[in-house]
């Protein structure tokens, strides 16, 4: 039996070699044009409801952000700008959420503090819930509360809950007449109701 053997030629492994990079750039356009069709097809920000640690104000990749009012963003992205200048780091660790979203929160506090009414204290319903119509923002880290707790006023973010240090709502007369009183929490809140 005899095989035959190809040749390498300098020809050949020249054409070896186009023939490889024209491969290696249709397969780039391909994934470029993907990446162009997918971006066009799902525009950002493509993450869901939950927020990764560490996510800021200024991150227009996630939903929770990108969906807040934009009066409480601009405010919001004031206020941390703000705070980093003072060396403190204003995460959000929620801000809009989905209805969808809201009420699983709501089940899992149902189940986690034994009754409706006592999660009701937590979590609003979709219904109600400032966190579905964008008007509300989680941030973390106590030094975050703690700051925005002394100067988020002056940006009109109130904390509207004394159960709940982390939740602020614009308050756009704030920055005039303060902040006005808590609620102990949502069950003292009309808008609740």
């Amino acid at each position: 039996m005899s095989q035959t053997v190809a040749r390498s030629t300098p020809r050949t492994r020249v054409i070896s070699l186009i023939l490889t990079g024209t491969a290696v750039a249709v397969a780039s356009l391909f994934l470029y044009q993907s990446a162009v069709v997918q971006s066009v097809v799902s525009p950002a920000p493509q993450y869901g409801d939950v927020l990764p640690d560490g996510v800021t104000a200024f991150d227009d990749d996630y939903a929770g952000i990108v969906n807040l009012d934009p009066a409480l963003l601009d405010a919001l992205r004031s206020a941390a700008s703000a705070a980093a200048a003072g060396g403190i780091h204003v995460s959000v660790t929620s801000g809009w959420r989905s209805p969808e979203y809201q009420n699983q929160l709501l089940s899992e506090a149902v189940d986690e503090y034994g009754s409706a009414e006592e999660a009701a204290r937590w979590v609003a319903t979709a219904d109600t819930s400032p966190h579905v119509t964008g008007d509300a923002v989680d941030i973390g880290s106590y030094d975050a509360m703690d700051w925005m707790a002394q100067y988020g006023s002056a940006y009109g973010l109130c904390q509207i809950y004394g159960n709940e240090p982390w939740h602020y709502e614009l308050r756009t007369d704030a920055a005039a007449s303060g902040c006005p009183q808590m609620y102990a929490d949502p069950t003292e809140d009309p808008r609740m109701g």
